[in-house]
């Protein structure tokens, strides 16, 4: 048997919890596994060293008497038996197994023990309108999903009679099998985990419990969703085998662009188109809000494309709050296109008394001064 401390071994302090020697097992026992270490012959007997400290510290009462006497209280002069002594690893399953079932006995949403199992949560999408986004609304919706079987209640067997106990697992769902050190659970065969079998399957489901149907369900949004949000409607999923719960609908919610908005979070964007001369001369202009109403920028003298006037509060409803987010209008000025003769020469007019000497550069600032660096640029190259 092992001289080393127990504790040592497992790397904890004495007055450890049984939770933290549990993880501490678990960490090392997964690290020196012989079949993740098959080019270390000093990991198995790291191994078992790990697995003889573990089954004296698991158990209260071999822990008590290890902490009063020592090895003493398992070298056979105390009449105990040694714990794995001589390499006898008849602790090291239940050990083990222990933590594969901590592991891996709920994985997927599987159970240890035979039942009624739970449904299938279902997920499905559903398009809505930037307009019902923003007011909200309730939504009828109609989606194929397995539901109880009205004939056996979800039981899976004709109505007056009854499952029996399956005789293969004794009712459990699951049998285990000892493969060496370790100890394999696995579901049942014959029952497929319920740990019951139907002598007489209902007729109108074939034992199943569930039956495909459409069922139609009525959705609350609430204003201020974004795409991605996804609702809860707790039981409305799959029906559950046998007589087991219902899993969850998650409403998955994609919110369709808009024609005239752009939306970021809260804010929504408009970008407005204006013509040259409203541009240039300001004035007011009528845009759109989401709800279908009217407002009016005022458009000041000279204004450029690409700037932006904020209308606060008339932007996305916020989740969860009576407040909004703002509104955005993004101007784009419009160069005129299929002009007359007249309106022709009416520019060209406007172009010469713009670049006459007495008012060239202050009709155009940005573009005199670009040309003026352009200039300078060129006269930079001829040097």
């Amino acid at each position: 048997m092992s001289d080393k401390d127990f504790y040592k071994v497992l790397g904890v302090e004495k007055n450890a919890e049984a939770e933290e020697i549990k993880k501490a097992y678990r960490k090392l026992a997964m690290e020196y596994h012989p079949d993740r270490n098959k080019d270390n012959p000093k990991a198995e007997e790291k191994f078992k060293e790990i697995n003889r400290a573990y089954d004296v510290l698991k158990d209260e009462q071999k822990r008590a008497a290890y902490d009063r006497y020592g090895m003493s209280a398992f070298d056979g002069s105390m009449g105990a038996a040694s714990p794995g002594a001589g390499g006898d690893f008849s602790g090291f399953g239940g050990a083990f197994s222990d933590i594969f079932e901590d592991m891996f006995g709920d994985f997927m949403g599987g159970r240890r023990r035979g039942g009624p199992s739970r449904g299938s949560d279902v997920q499905y999408t559903l398009e809505i309108t930037m307009e019902e986004a923003f007011l909200g609304k309730e939504a009828k919706i109609k989606i194929p999903l397995h539901d109880s079987c009205d004939a056996c209640n979800g039981k899976g067997s004709e109505p007056g009679t009854s499952s029996q106990s399956c005789s293969t697992c004794n009712g459990q769902g699951r049998i285990r099998q000892q493969q060496g050190f370790f100890t394999i659970e696995r579901t049942c065969p014959t029952c497929q985990g319920a740990g019951s079998v139907i002598a007489n399957p209902c007729k109108k489901c074939s034992g199943q419990g569930v039956l495909r149907k459409e069922k139609n369900l009525n959705v609350k949004i609430p204003p201020g969703v974004e795409t991605g949000r996804r609702i809860r409607l707790t039981g409305e999923g799959e029906a559950g085998a046998r007589g087991g719960p219902k899993g969850d609908l998650y409403v998955l919610l994609n919110v369709k662009p808009h024609k005239l908005f752009r939306r970021d979070g809260s804010n929504l964007y408009c970008r407005v188109p204006i013509t040259v001369t409203r541009a240039a001369l300001g004035g007011d202009v009528d845009v759109p809000t989401i709800e279908g109403k009217r407002a009016n920028v005022k458009v000041p003298a000279g204004t450029q494309t690409g700037q932006q006037f904020r209308i606060k509060g008339k932007g996305m409803s916020i989740l969860r709050s009576e407040a909004r987010g703002d509104m955005y209008i993004e101007i784009f000025v419009e160069t005129p296109v299929n002009l007359s003769k007249k309106q022709q020469d009416i520019l060209k007019q406007l172009d010469e008394s713009m670049n006459d000497s007495s008012s060239k550069g202050k009709n155009s600032p940005e573009s005199s001064g670009f040309f003026k660096k352009m200039r300078e640029f060129w006269g930079d190259l001829s040097d």
